[in-house]
């Protein structure tokens, strides 16, 4: 049985609750019961957050192409469920490299997170942790890593890095130091994306001060007050913290960009020079060709997560989802994730039947951070646990494990 979903009772780790079928559900709180679904706190956060941010948020690149069809391809595949299953013990449970987990699900990276909400990494880090998922960092984050692995033990470090050795190996030793056991490297940002909507938008890295943005917040008084304002007050400008071993910029230096270095050097040899020293596990994040998972494995590497980076570095690169099953069949024993486009319970369990063990999920949480703090982010992902415990009743299932091609039909589209 696949290790990375069994959902075994032995499972390493302490046992935690999980998502089953007899667990009672909590009382929601008033202001967060119009939340029903995750599109909700999407499209809340629109009208809370300054257009410039939003945009950022939301986008894609370009004309938007792969976002739109992370969407789609879920509708490419539909269910064959089965009938008169006793499904009454059913469980959400997941075990992601040897850890049990509540659901099959955890909260992707996502940059500049502390702009959208406050203390955004934070709180994000410790929904996840008092709901038993894993949440990924960003190296574009703005609070010191330390600070968030202390207050998220489920938490996961994401690097962007340069090619050059001299900057990686302190870096690899400060999240090491940090207690960090699992380093993602993220490899399809090799030049910054073509973003036209920040430029529309008027967001931009470094951040510039200027009458636009004051517009922005004093008509997202919300905002302005609750995030902005409350984290320069408490906490003062905030930096760039986890991009190298020291930290990096404020946000409105125009050192920012060169802070980035040289992406494009970035190659396999680096990723080796990673494995020799990181002595955890090793993910690589953004895999969307079965040859470049292949090399993965060949070079050391304990997982990679299928991604397009939600649809906001190549547009045209192929869904995640259409790319999911060569990944998969070309990984070994090399645990495979997801992410880009999953919305749903059904999304999770689609990518599941495909061949991921897990999946990542963005922008809907960053969202309820902003618009709920850390009680929003746990009634979101308590939301899309109860989907997911739903649909599997629904499919015929009791254990995550159970899922696979007999239980899913292609109905529209074919090929890569």
């Amino acid at each position: 049985m696949d290790q990375a979903r069994s959902g075994s009772p032995a499972a390493a780790g302490a046992p935690r609750p999980t998502f089953a079928a007899a667990r009672p559900k909590p009382a929601v709180p008033r202001h967060l019961r119009r939340f029903l679904a995750l599109h909700d706190f999407e499209d809340a956060a629109r009208r809370h957050l300054p257009r410039m941010l939003h945009g950022f948020v939301a986008g894609g690149v370009e004309t938007d192409w792969t976002l739109r069809e992370n969407r789609a391809a879920f509708g490419d595949w539909a269910f064959v469920p089965r009938v008169l299953v006793d499904t009454s013990g059913r469980s959400t449970a997941a075990t992601l490299f040897g850890r049990a987990y509540a659901a099959p699900f955890g909260i992707a990276p996502m940059g500049a997170s502390a702009l959208i909400a406050y203390r955004g990494d934070l709180v994000l880090a410790q929904a996840a942790a008092a709901a038993n998922i894993p949440m990924i960092m960003s190296a574009s984050s703005l609070i010191p890593l330390e600070e968030v692995r202390r207050n998220g033990p489920n938490t996961w470090y994401q690097a962007y890095l340069p090619g050059e050795a001299a900057r990686i190996e302190p870096l690899v030793d400060r999240v090491a130091a940090a207690g960090f056991d699992t380093f993602v490297l993220t490899v399809d940002v090799p030049v910054a994306a073509n973003r036209e909507n920040n430029i529309r938008n008027g967001y931009a890295i470094p951040l510039k001060p200027n009458l636009r943005l004051a517009w922005e917040g004093i008509t997202h008084p919300r905002w302005l007050l609750g995030t902005l304002l409350r984290t320069i007050a408490r906490h003062g400008m905030p930096h760039f913290e986890n991009m190298d071993a020291g930290r990096g910029p404020p946000i409105v230096s125009r050192t920012l960009m060169r802070a980035f270095g040289e992406r494009d050097r970035l190659n396999w040899q680096h990723l080796e020079l990673i494995r020799r020293r990181w002595k955890g596990r090793l993910v690589v994040k953004g895999v969307l060709a079965a040859a470049d998972a292949r090399i993965a494995r060949e070079s050391g590497c304990d997982g990679v997560i299928v991604s397009n980076h939600g649809g906001r570095q190549l547009d045209g690169a192929i869904p995640s989802l259409r790319a999911l099953p060569e990944v998969a069949a070309e990984a070994g024993g090399m645990t495979v994730m997801l992410d880009s486009g999953v919305r749903r319970g059904t999304d999770v369990l689609k990518a599941l039947a495909l061949g991921a063990q897990f999946v990542f999920v963005g922008r809907p949480f960053l969202c309820a951070a902003a618009l709920g703090g850390e009680e929003g982010v746990v009634h979101a992902i308590r939301l899309l646990a109860e989907e997911v415990n739903r649909d599997m009743a629904l499919l015929g299932i009791n254990r995550l494990s159970e899922l696979g091609p007999a239980l899913i039909r292609r109905v529209r589209g074919g090929g890569g």
